[in-house]
């Protein structure tokens, strides 16, 4: 979500926000080292009125978590360099859970250092939890549409998810999430969302889907979540 400190695309997220009828909001990328409420409010509908950041470094990355207070109690668990922790609970039927909101840098040294951290995340087992944002990776050649990519990235990206126990929610709707936006353009699926396997059980019928790209060169996601309360979902939010 660069550039979201340009007036022309609050309009733009916002609607978007709306049209995926999202519960929380995850963006990132905002190269914005500061927020309040006033300009939560500019961005998304009224109703979200609770959240958390972590800040841009320099012109660099940035994360934003809002939600609906009247749905959610939301509390910061941690956050570093990469990725900002948010345990919820739910006022509708007081599950708890957490989201890890992540941004992976694009060098390479700040590639390894961010695998080496998902690699050695601490969950207990028990724990319902969702990883999930831009991590900057592929997890194979055939997650772009152009020759190219680095193996060795793909094989510890792919370590440091097993060496969770992670399960990846497939992504529904598209093949790529990014595109440089070029006449002729590279796709790259960079944006993943992961759960533990204790969140497999509480929650089986997970799914991701994605909307056009308007107004990032990221495809947005929303991930659905069911539950087993009558007539009723709890949450759905929005990940860019």
């Amino acid at each position: 979500m660069r550039g979201i400190n340009s007036e022309r695309k609050w309009d733009a997220v916002r609607n978007k926000i709306t049209l995926s009828n999202c519960d929380i909001v995850c963006l990132q990328e905002m190269k914005k080292d500061d927020f309040d409420l006033a300009f939560i409010k500019k961005i998304c509908p009224t109703a979200f009125d609770a959240f958390d950041f972590l800040p841009s470094v320099g012109a660099s990355g940035g994360i934003l978590v809002t939600w609906k207070s009247r749905m959610f109690l939301g509390s910061k668990i941690f956050s570093n360099e990469f990725g900002l922790s948010i345990q919820f609970c739910s006022l509708v039927n007081n599950a708890i859970w957490v989201l890890i909101g992540v941004y992976g840098p694009y060098t390479t040294d700040g590639k390894t250092q961010f695998m080496e951290w998902i690699k050695n995340v601490e969950m207990p087992e028990n724990v319902d939890w969702l990883l999930m944002g831009d991590f900057n990776l592929i997890r194979s050649l055939d997650d772009r549409n152009k020759p190219g990519g680095n193996v060795s990235e793909i094989m510890r990206f792919n370590e440091a998810i097993s060496n969770l126990g992670l399960v990846e929610i497939p992504l529904q709707g598209r093949r790529y999430t990014w595109s440089n936006m070029q006449p002729s353009p590279l796709l790259e699926k960079l944006d993943w969302v992961f759960s533990s396997a204790s969140w497999t059980s509480s929650y089986p019928n997970t799914t991701v889907t994605a909307l056009d790209m308007t107004p990032s060169d990221h495809v947005p996601c929303v991930i659905n979540i069911s539950t087993n309360v009558p007539r009723a979902k709890i949450f759905r939010f929005e990940n860019y």
